[in-house]
């Protein structure tokens, strides 16, 4: 249940503290998909509105990238560490990273049986010492091999990487052939934080694939799967239609992101919350 605060103004507001989850679209979002409803168009991803998002979002990263739209947060990270991974091989993560503490086994499910390996880390962070000290720990065939590292930014702790704090955990990753992966169902707010250039913090600090979160920022259902590995997306439309995360109406997945990253909702949203959040928080230590 959403938790309730009134305020006793002349005005009386109740503000939620529950999950985004519980909030409707922004009224560009809603816009947008009225603007995609009429007539009929190609289905399963054939259609302007996916290629101008697709567009849109190598626009933003400055590269040429693949992208893949599906429904939700766990299929985005579970499809794309198994992606990276066999079954034999295991994935670091932090201890209280989302694909660990809040995906049902999904990541596992989906990548049939990699392990997932946790680490200790201050502040909700992966740090490179003790990814490297997973990588170490055994390297015998009896246990499984690790093969990829996941961070999500921000944390599970609100918590964001800073540009070097990246590079230097995507440069160990690379030392011991591991590929990366970034949970970044608020990707927007780090960018808003750090007010760097999003390639700053995936393809350029040498990420492999990157999911980003659009439904945190109210631009309807939908992730975008990012891949700046060109090579690890091989084959994986099918890997989307096998777990049901190929929409036949994309568009209605796609049209609020062409919308959102074209306009810049997409970053005035995540200042606008960071924004909100700061105001909480002052209020809260002045009371």
């Amino acid at each position: 249940m959403p938790f309730i605060l009134k305020r006793n103004t002349l005005t009386e507001k109740n503000y939620a503290f529950a999950s985004d989850n519980t909030a409707g679209l922004c009224p560009s979002a809603l816009e947008a998909l009225m603007q995609a409803n009429p007539g009929r168009v190609p289905s399963y991803g054939d259609d302007d509105w996916t290629r101008k998002a697709s567009d849109r979002i190598r626009e933003i990263f400055e590269c040429d990238c693949e992208v893949f739209f599906v429904f939700n947060g766990t299929a985005a990270n579970s499809l794309a560490l198994a992606s990276l991974c066999e079954s034999y091989h295991s994935i670091i993560c932090h201890e209280l990273a989302h694909v660990e503490t809040d995906e049902c086994g999904a990541p596992e499910f989906f990548s049939n049986g990699t392990k997932v390996l946790l680490a200790h880390g201050q502040n909700g962070k992966l740090h490179p010492a003790a990814v490297e000290s997973l990588v170490l720990k055994r390297r015998d065939i009896h246990y499984p091999k690790p093969r990829a590292a996941s961070l999500s930014t921000p944390t599970e702790l609100g918590t964001v990487y800073q540009p070097t704090e990246i590079a230097d955990l995507l440069e160990i990753c690379r030392k011991h052939g591991l590929r990366s992966h970034m949970d970044g169902a608020r990707f927007a707010h780090a960018v808003a934080t750090l007010g760097c250039q999003p390639a700053d913090i995936t393809w350029r600090a040498g990420l492999d694939v990157l999911c980003f979160g659009g439904t945190k920022l109210g631009i309807s259902l939908g992730e975008a799967i990012v891949f700046f590995n060109k090579d690890l997306a091989a084959e994986f439309s099918w890997r989307c239609k096998q777990a049901g995360q190929l929409a036949s109406k994309m568009r209605f997945l796609s049209a609020t992101w062409s919308e959102a990253l074209g306009s810049g909702v997409w970053l005035e949203n995540a200042r606008t919350a960071n924004a909100r959040a700061k105001q909480l928080e002052a209020g809260i230590r002045e009371s």
